[in-house]
């Protein structure tokens, strides 16, 4: 099948799920959702502290996250957040907390101007495969991190 087919034929899936949609009565619901575009996420002062990788890892999957977590209501017009710090404990087995090391994220979620601390709190369980691969590890707990936050703001009380 050529490209041009597939487009075509992606097309008309679409205008008939579409069209499945819209008897059912669900299709201006879907319409209406507000997608990511209209959620905003700011990671200056996250790379001004901890710089790049895992400023641009939180910016990269930070709005697809919140998106996510926003799936079965709207967010807030004009969502704005602002990480501001992110703390990975240590890659070394701990003593204290179980032996678990606990990973951070923080900062300001903006709505109409209101400004509303977030955190959230995972806790990462040191793998010795986790000392031969460290960016990819870290990686991993970062975007368990960008998860958590989302989580916490998709559900908060505060909207």
């Amino acid at each position: 099948m050529t490209d041009a087919g597939r487009k075509t034929l992606g097309l008309t899936r679409r205008a008939a799920l579409m069209a499945v949609l819209a008897a059912a009565g669900a299709a201006p619901a879907m319409a209406a959702r507000p997608g990511p575009a209209s959620i905003r996420v700011d990671v200056a002062p996250l790379r001004a502290g901890a710089g790049d990788p895992t400023a641009s890892w939180v910016e990269a999957e930070l709005p697809g996250a919140l998106a996510g977590a926003f799936a079965e209501h709207a967010p807030p017009a004009g969502l704005t957040v602002r990480i501001e710090t992110l703390t990975l404990g240590p890659n070394a087995p701990a003593c204290v907390h179980g032996g678990s090391s606990p990973d951070t994220i923080g900062g300001v979620a903006v709505v109409g101007g209101r400004e509303i601390p977030v955190r959230a709190t995972t806790k990462y369980m040191v793998n010795p495969v986790d000392q031969t691969m460290i960016e990819r590890s870290n990686h991993d707990r970062v975007s368990r991190l960008v998860e958590a936050l989302a989580f916490w703001i998709g559900h908060g009380a505060f909207f």
